[in-house]
């Protein structure tokens, strides 16, 4: 069967329909995984800086051992709120324009010096 010349052309229409659509969403998988990947670094520095604060180690070396787990310029914040030790990560996440949200985590411990007292 012999194509008619009206048919020719229509594939590479498509394709130059297609391919973008397909280029954007593959950008758009990207984009995801890397910010899911800064999101699960903000959780550990996290908790990594809540564990060293409610060892009752300097503030100080609670920031350091959060940033050395956190993602690059990260921001650490470390508080005591009564017997909770509460440390928040946050970080821009990677993206143009609109797509660049800022990720955070935050969590708390029990400072060590409270357990076992009564009250």
């Amino acid at each position: 069967m012999r194509r008619s010349e009206a048919d020719r052309g229509y594939v590479t229409a498509e394709a130059a329909m297609v391919v973008p659509a397909l280029v954007l969403f593959v950008l758009a998988l990207v984009w995801a995984l890397m910010a899911a990947a800064e999101q699960i670094q903000c959780v550990d520095a996290a908790r990594a800086g809540a564990r060293a604060a409610a060892r009752s180690e300097p503030e100080d070396a609670a920031v350091a051992a959060a940033r050395s787990a956190a993602p690059r310029g990260a921001s650490v914040t470390v508080e005591r709120a009564g017997e909770l030790w509460r440390v928040r990560v946050a970080t821009p996440a990677p993206g143009p324009g609109p797509l660049g949200l800022t990720l955070s985590a935050e969590a708390a411990a029990l400072a060590e010096d409270e357990v076992g007292v009564e009250r």
